[in-house]
C-alpha cells in the first residue's frame, strides 16, 4: 500500500472539495488546490453567547478561518442559533463547527445552526465500559445496522442543508465494538472512520473530511497513513481531504514539539488539507503555531531536487525501529538496543559544560568533531569500500542539496541496499542560513525534520543546530526524543486544550499539578477537562486526573478509575497520594 505520492518529492495528495459554508459569504473550501486550512476551538461555556462571540472574533482576529464549538447537549446545540445569529449581526461569516460526541440528538439540533459537524465514531452511538465481547459476524452486522439508523438523519440532514461533516476518530474513543475486533489499534481508528463514511456514500454524499487523532504523534502519524492509503484502495472517488492534529498535545515548548512532530512530517508528505494545532492554552496562540508551521513546509519538503523511485526501507504503517550495529561515542554508546543519544558541536559543548552537574539528565552524550563521523552524499550511490565497518556512525555530508527528511530516508535506503547496519546520526539541518532563525522556529524546524525521521524509525544520535542558543539546542534535542516517544528523562503529560466541556480551568491546573510532579522521571501523568476521551486517550498513562463533574475529580491509575468525585481542591494532594502508593514517588532535589 502507498499513503502519497512519493516519500522523495513533494506532491500534494489529491482530494476532493469539501464546501464549508458558502464561499462567496465567508464561508471556506478545504481540499482541491486550495490552502490548507486553519482551525481552533473555543474554550469557554457553550451557553455563554456573549463569551462565544467574543472567542470567536478574537480567533478570526488573529486568521482563524473554521471555529469548532462543543455541543454536549441539546440545550447547547440550541444555543448555537444564538451565537451564529450574533457572529453573522456583527459581520463575521466565519465557519462554525459543533463539535458532537455522545448524543446524537444534539448533532440533529446543530445542524441546523452551523455549516458543519463534527462526528466521533468511537462514542456517537456506540459505548466505550471496556468491555471484553466476542462478536460473530452476525452481531458484528447487527451493531453496524443500529450505527446505520443513528447516523443517517444526521447524513440526510446535512445534505439537505448544505452542511459539511468531520468524521473524526479519536485514539482514545474507540468503542468497545471496534476494541474487540481490531485492538486499540491505528487499523480500528481507521475502520471506524470508513464504516461512517460508508454511509455517508449510500446516500450519495461526499462533504465531508476525516481526522485521526493521537496524544501519541508516531500513532498519528501511523493512522493518517494507514487511512490515505486505505482510501486509495477503495477507489479514485474515495479521495476525501483530511483534518490534521495531534490532540491532548500540552502546553509550551512539548505541545508545540509534538504538534509538529505529528502534522509537519504529514505535511511533508503531501497529507493534509486543514489543521488545528491543539495546546492548553489560549486558543489564538494555536493559530500563531498553524502559520508558523505552514510557512516551513515549503523549506522541509522536497520539491526542488527530483530523486528517482527507490523503495522504502522500513514499513510506514507500524513503527519499528531501524536495526543498525552499536558505536561508540566516548562514555556512551548508541545503536542497536541503545537509547537514541543527543549530540552537541563542540562550541555548545563549551558553553554548556561548565554548568551541567555530573547526574544531570539533560547533558551532552557526544561532541561532534570528535566522533569520527562518516559524511555521506546519499544522492550517490554508495560503494562498498566507502564504508569499513558496520560500527561505523554514518551522516549525510553537509550541504547536500536536499531537505534532511529526504536526505536521511535516502541515506537509510543506501546502507540497507549495501546491506550495512551503521548506526545514523541525524542533524536538523545541512547547512545555516545567513539569519539566525527565531527560536520559534528553530524549535519547529528541528521538530519536524527529527521527529518525521525517528517515526519512520530513523535515527540513532540527534544532533540540534539550527536553535542558536546552547542550553536552548540541547534541551530542545532531548524535548525532541522525549515527544517522539525514543527517551523519558522527565515527567511526561497529555493534556487536553481547553472547551466548553472542560470542568476545571485546565491551564491553571496543569500548571499546579506539573509544579508538585514535574520531577517525576518517566512518570506519565493524563490532565483531561471531561471523560469525552478521559480514559481512553490516557490509557497508556500511568495516572489520570479528570473532570468528572463540576467542582469534582476522577483519579485513575491507567485505565481504571480509582477514586470518584474527589473535591477539585483536595484533588491534586489525592493524585500525590496514589503516586506515592504506586510507588512511583521520589522527592524533588533540593
Amino acid at each position: 500500500m502507498s499513503y502519497c505520492p512519493s516519500v522523495w518529492n513533494y506532491s500534494r495528495r489529491p482530494t476532493r472539495e469539501v464546501v464549508v459554508g458558502d464561499p462567496a459569504r465567508g464561508g471556506v473550501i478545504i481540499g482541491g488546490n486550495h490552502p490548507v486550512v486553519k482551525q481552533s476551538m473555543l474554550t469557554c461555556d457553550t451557553m455563554d453567547t456573549a463569551a462565544c462571540v467574543q472567542q470567536t472574533l478574537d480567533l478570526v482576529a488573529v486568521g482563524c478561518q473554521i471555529v469548532r464549538i462543543t455541543a454536549p447537549t441539546v440545550k447547547d446545540a440550541a444555543n448555537l442559533e444564538n451565537i451564529v445569529r450574533e457572529l453573522r449581526a456583527r459581520g463575521c461569516l466565519v465557519p462554525i463547527v459543533a463539535d458532537i460526541h455522545f448524543k446524537p440528538e444534539a448533532a440533529m439540533e446543530a445542524v441546523k445552526w452551523v455549516e458543519k459537524v463534527r462526528i466521533n465514531p468511537g462514542n456517537y452511538a456506540d459505548s466505550k465500559k471496556f468491555a471484553v465481547k466476542e462478536y460473530t459476524d452476525e452481531a458484528y452486522a447487527e451493531e453496524l445496522k443500529r450505527i446505520e439508523e443513528k447516523f443517517t438523519p444526521l447524513v440526510l440532514d446535512a445534505k439537505r442543508l448544505g452542511r459539511a461533516l468531520r468524521i473524526g476518530t479519536n485514539h482514545g474513543s474507540l468503542s468497545d465494538r471496534i476494541m474487540n475486533r481490531y485492538g486499540d489499534s491505528p487499523l480500528g481508528m481507521v475502520e471506524s472512520a470508513l464504516e461512517f463514511a460508508r454511509i455517508c456514500r449510500q446516500h450519495d454524499f461526499h462533504n465531508f473530511v476525516f481526522s485521526m487523532k493521537s496524544s501519541n504523534p508516531k500513532v498519528m502519524i501511523e493512522c493518517y497513513r494507514l487511512l490515505a492509503a486505505r482510501l486509495a484502495q477503495e477507489g479514485s472517488d474515495w479521495n476525501y481531504p483530511l483534518h490534521l492534529g495531534v490532540t491532548e498535545a500540552g502546553e509550551g515548548e512539548d505541545g508545540r514539539i509534538k504538534s509538529a512532530i505529528g502534522i509537519g512530517s504529514l505535511l511533508c508528505d503531501g497529507i493534509g488539507d486543514t489543521i488545528r494545532v491543539s495546546l492548553t492554552e489560549d486558543s489564538p496562540r494555536e493559530i500563531a503555531v498553524c502559520n508558523d508551521l505552514l510557512e516551513q513546509i515549503p523549506t522541509l519538503a522536497n520539491s526542488a531536487f527530483r530523486i528517482p523511485h527507490s523503495a522504502i526501507s522500513w514499513d510506514p504503517f507500524h513503527f519499528e525501529r531501524r536495526e543498525s550495529a552499536e558505536a561508540s561515542l566516548g562514555d556512551v554508546r548508541c545503536g542497536g538496543e541503545q537509547l537514541v543519544r543527543v549530540v552537541v558541536t563542540q562550541a555548545t559543548f563549551d558553553k554548556v559544560a561548565p554548568k551541567i552537574s555530573p547526574k544531570a539528565d539533560v547533558k551532552p552524550e557526544g561532541i561532534y568533531e570528535d566522533l569520527n563521523v562518516l559524511e555521506l552524499d546519499p544522492m550517490q550511490p554508495l560503494a562498498v569500500e566507502q564504508i569499513n565497518c558496520d560500527t561505523q556512525l554514518v551522516t549525510v555530508a553537509e550541504g547536500v542539496a536536499l531537505p534532511p527528511i529526504t536526505a536521511f530516508r535516502l541515506l537509510a535506503v543506501r546502507l540497507h541496499q549495501l546491506g550495512r547496519k551503521n548506526p545514523i546520526l541525524l542533524k536538523d539541518c545541512l547547512g545555516f542560513s545567513s539569519t539566525p532563525l527565531s527560536p520559534e522556529v528553530a524549535l519547529l524546524r528541528a521538530s519536524v525534520n527529527l521527529g518525521a525521521l525517528l517515526a519512520d524509525g530513523i535515527g540513532d544520535a540527534i544532533l540540534v543546530r539550527n536553535e542558536s542558543g546552547a542550553g536552548q539546542s540541547l534541551r530542545l534535542a532531548f524535548n525532541i526524543l522525549q515527544a517522539a516517544g525514543c527517551r523519558s528523562f522527565k515527567t511526561d503529560y497529555v493534556a487536553c486544550p481547553s472547551c466548553g466541556r472542560t470542568l476545571f480551568n485546565l491551564q491553571t491546573v496543569t500548571a499546579r499539578i506539573k509544579a508538585r510532579t514535574d520531577h517525576l522521571k518517566g512518570v506519565k501523568i493524563a490532565i483531561m477537562g471531561c471523560i469525552v476521551n478521559g480514559p481512553g486517550e490516557m490509557a497508556d498513562a500511568d495516572f489520570g486526573y479528570v473532570g468528572g463533574a463540576p467542582g469534582k475529580i476522577n483519579l485513575y491509575v491507567g485505565k481504571e478509575c480509582v477514586q470518584y468525585h474527589v473535591p477539585e481542591d483536595l484533588a491534586v494532594d489525592h493524585l500525590i497520594g496514589l503516586i506515592r502508593s504506586h510507588g512511583k514517588w521520589q522527592e524533588p532535589a533540593a
